[in-house]
């Protein structure tokens, strides 16, 4: 964890940058070398479904002619509420993260950690020193507005958080907006949130606001690269005049398109319901270990545990055949945290009994 800043409140801490946290690293790296099942990556599993990849693989009888995102724009556009000039469609939420740090004006950028890692790293591959504000173990990782900066002129948030799993108020991110702020929430699990509670996607009444949503995560369509931006106008031609010609391929268009529909947000929303009661399940679960602690009222499809010898633990899971998703990469944790995806029943209660057996094998 960071060792340099100054202390703004007693919820959160303002740091510059110091250490060494692999802000590459992600969850899929945990899982390569062997054949793991995946609590690892926040990808739902068993997907995508069937009617999705038939309509990608209908979509590859059109890919000798040059992508036509007008359709999948007007369908993102439609099921948010918004006109089609406040939609941008990118490359995954990743590329959404690049454009931003190239495109707007950012002086004193902020980033509110932990959370995912993708957007300190793009804003300081463009030369941005960044600033982080890191939110307290002490207090569930809940957001005080008032620990960012007044100066700061791009604030990065996630909601639900990775990894905390912490769903912060629509009313508390919104209070982080400012004239000439701009206020970026990165909402890539939010659909994976029973009746999208929080939600500032579709909001029109809050200045400078930036929202990002994936695909990828209630989908399974990490590999096919589609996301989308949500902004003012004049941000979202900023953005788009940053983007290389063509920027999201026709299969991925034709799947933005696809969940847009009506049944798609029905199934959705279903899912939602469901990785709710396994979360339920898997939090049970945990808390018959007295070696763990799991942050309180997680919210995603994710949970964060702490524990000692968790680099350990983590190896024997490995060895029993489980990848979890170490913490240490995050600024504001460290070698003692490990982020769990939500799994159906079977899978946590294998993942459960191989967990036990790791604390025993870690402690010897």
């Amino acid at each position: 964890m960071d060792t340099v800043g100054t202390t703004i409140t007693t919820t959160a801490a303002m740091h510059t940058p110091t250490d060494a946290h692999d802000l590459r690293h992600h969850g899929d790296a945990e899982v390569r070398g062997g054949d793991l099942t995946d609590l690892a990556v926040n990808v739902r599993a068993g997907t995508p479904p069937a009617w999705l990849k038939a309509r990608i693989a209908a979509s590859l009888d059109t890919v000798a002619a040059y992508p036509d995102g007008r359709a999948a724009r007007s369908a993102v556009a439609g099921r948010h509420g918004l006109p089609v000039d406040r939609v941008l469609l990118t490359a995954g939420a990743a590329e959404a993260f690049v454009l931003i740090a190239r495109a707007l004006p950012a002086r004193r950028p902020v980033v509110v950690h932990p959370q995912f890692t993708e957007p300190e790293a793009a804003l300081r591959d463009t030369g941005h020193e960044v600033r982080r504000v890191l939110l307290a173990d002490g207090d569930g990782f809940r957001l005080d507005p008032s620990a960012v900066p007044e100066d700061a002129d791009l604030v990065v948030v996630g909601n639900p958080t990775n990894p905390t799993s912490v769903l912060h108020p629509a009313r508390t991110l919104a209070a982080l907006a400012r004239p000439g702020r701009t206020l970026v929430v990165d909402e890539a699990f939010m659909d994976a949130v029973p009746g999208e509670r929080e939600a500032l996607a579709g909001r029109t009444d809050v200045p400078g606001l930036v929202v990002l949503r994936s695909l990828t995560k209630t989908w399974g369509l990490a590999g096919l690269r589609i996301g989308y931006v949500l902004a003012e106008p004049d941000t979202v031609a900023a953005l788009e005049r940053a983007q290389p010609l063509w920027p999201v391929s026709t299969p991925a268009l034709a799947a933005a398109e696809a969940c847009m529909s009506t049944a798609a947000l029905a199934e959705a929303a279903h899912a939602a319901h469901r990785i709710a009661a396994d979360r339920a399940h898997l939090l049970a679960g945990l808390a018959e270990f007295d070696e763990i602690r799991v942050v309180e009222r997680a919210e995603g499809p994710f949970v964060l545990i702490r524990m000692e010898r968790a680099d350990a633990v983590r190896d024997r899971l490995r060895r029993l055949g489980f990848a979890a998703r170490r913490g240490d990469t995050f600024p504001g944790l460290g070698t003692q945290w490990l982020r769990l995806a939500v799994r159906d029943r079977t899978t946590t209660g294998r993942f459960l009994q191989a967990l036990d057996q790791a604390l025993v094998l870690s402690d010897r």
